[in-house]
């Protein structure tokens, strides 16, 4: 017999894409950026040029030379305070 799992209904977050934001909270405190995008899910947003993590990909044929990127990692909302508004 299969569990029935409850689905997280997406939450209403403070801030929304666009928005500029102040990190107060984890290794990028203090730091200001603009919302690239935001996981209403999760709870989490991306802000652009912030806590960038190191990605290895493997040569494929899509990109050949392989090689080490970085990326945005998802920042949890309750860790950003709005600065200005998209729409303000």
């Amino acid at each position: 017999m299969a569990l029935k799992t409850k689905e997280a209904k997406p939450a209403k977050l403070h801030v929304k894409t666009g928005d500029t934001v102040q990190v107060i909270a984890g290794d990028e405190r203090g730091k200001t950026g603009v919302i690239k995008s935001v996981n209403r899910q999760t709870q989490r947003v991306i802000i652009e040029g912030l806590n960038l993590v190191t990605k290895h990909s493997k040569p494929s044929a899509k990109n050949p030379q392989g090689g080490i990127s970085k990326i945005e990692a998802p920042i949890h909302a309750s860790n950003v305070k709005l600065v200005s508004s998209a729409n303000a």
